[in-house]
């Protein structure tokens, strides 16, 4: 997905909003806690559940970042938010606080469609590839005890 929203940035030239930006820190989060336990040899039931709900955890505000960007992209234009310059200059200017309540709000950049495959805009993609991981995580934390003890004996 990261490969994919780079290819997007600088091949394309689509510029990503804010909660672009926080639905790629997701990704990255999730990529980064799914590396670390794929290194971890011989971890404890505990510590697999923990790593499970760790990315189970960036995976639903994936979810909810590209779901707030979905509904915002569903507004009428008289709706939508006003713009707000981009992240550097806020994050340059604001208290980290500030950026953070602005950026899970949006604003109308994130209402605008820049591409779509199959009449699905990019969060559109983003939440399915979640939705995917999700339940992946989901039936991983239901049946973990057996897969912990599948790949612990061996």
């Amino acid at each position: 997905m990261i490969c994919v929203s780079l290819f997007m940035q600088y091949a394309l030239n689509l510029k990503p909003c804010i909660l672009c930006h926080l639905q790629r820190f997701c990704v990255v989060l999730l990529f980064c806690i799914s590396f670390v336990a794929f290194i971890q040899k011989g971890y404890s039931l505990r510590a697999y559940r923990i790593f499970l709900t760790g990315a189970l955890i960036s995976s639903v505000l994936g979810i909810s970042f590209s779901s707030r960007q979905l509904y915002l992209q569903s507004l009428p234009a008289d709706l939508v938010p006003s713009c707000v310059p981009d992240l550097d200059y806020l994050l340059s200017t604001l208290p980290i606080l500030d950026v953070v309540l602005i950026a899970i709000q949006g604003d109308g950049n994130c209402a605008e469609v820049l591409w779509t495959f199959l009449g699905i805009s990019i969060p559109g993609w983003t939440f399915i590839g979640f939705i995917i991981v999700s339940s992946y995580l989901i039936v991983a934390f239901i049946f973990s005890n057996q897969i912990h003890s599948r790949f612990s004996s061996r």
